[in-house]
């Protein structure tokens, strides 16, 4: 379904010196899937994901991708779950499961039993789980189940996609914009869409592909909102995608 480059890197950031390869990523998305499982994430249920830095700054916003990717891991594991991750959850969350970063929780209402995980901590509150710490022991292997192309997985602000929606709409910007495993993809739009998440992570793992974020150096695609300037010729806009 995607590239498995191995030891390629998928993600590059000039906050972190040691590369993130794929075969590293989708084994922690595996780890991930099985701890969410461990606090009750299964079929159709939903997980709330924010999308952030490790150590947010005064001037970030949920969905800024800078210096990690647990977030877009944390979106990928809860899919492999069969649940639907909630890129724009609101404040009020009414999810099995939130995953933020640790100095945002306190944005958000949560509901009786949903579990609260966070990356980027560690939380003062005891009863949040620290997602990077428990992520580390867990199981390395995919979870149980299938997926079918027509089991939702994705939700934004514009409504709830399917799994063989995202990976269709995937192939359409690989072919689109002639991506492959030599391309390096900018992902500048905020993960809060559906559209930034497929063309901006989907797309350059189905080509072999590697994603940068935090760098303001030109790569050869970007993934950026309308009206925004960016060093790149190439620009997927994507409120296109979807």
């Amino acid at each position: 379904m995607f590239a498995s480059p191995n030891q390629q890197s998928l993600f590059s950031t000039p906050e972190r010196s040691a590369p993130y390869s794929y075969r590293d990523f989708c084994t922690n998305v595996w780890k991930g899937g099985n701890l969410m499982r461990h606090y009750g994430v299964r079929e159709a249920m939903a997980v709330a994901v924010v999308v952030g830095p490790k150590n947010p700054t005064d001037g970030d916003e949920p969905g800024y991708l800078r210096d990690c990717p647990d977030g877009l891991l944390a979106v990928l594991a809860a899919t492999l779950d069969g649940a639907v991750a909630d890129l724009v959850p609101g404040t009020d969350i009414d999810a099995t499961a939130l995953v933020a970063p640790a100095a945002w929780l306190d944005r958000y209402e949560l509901a009786p039993g949903t579990k609260a995980l966070a990356y980027g901590g560690p939380s003062d509150d005891p009863t949040v789980a620290g997602f990077e710490r428990e992520l580390w022991s867990e199981n390395p292997l995919q979870p149980p189940g299938e997926r079918a192309p027509d089991d939702p997985a994705l939700r934004d602000g514009e409504g709830t996609y399917t799994h063989g929606e995202v990976l269709a709409a995937s192939e359409r910007v690989v072919e689109a914009y002639d991506i492959d495993d030599e391309t390096t993809v900018a992902f500048r739009a905020p993960a809060t869409s559906v559209g930034a998440v497929v063309a901006g992570l989907l797309a350059p793992m189905r080509a072999g592909a590697t994603v940068r974020f935090g760098d303001d150096t030109a790569s050869d695609v970007a993934v950026a909102g309308v009206d925004v300037d960016v060093p790149e010729k190439t620009v997927v806009r994507p409120g296109d995608i979807l």
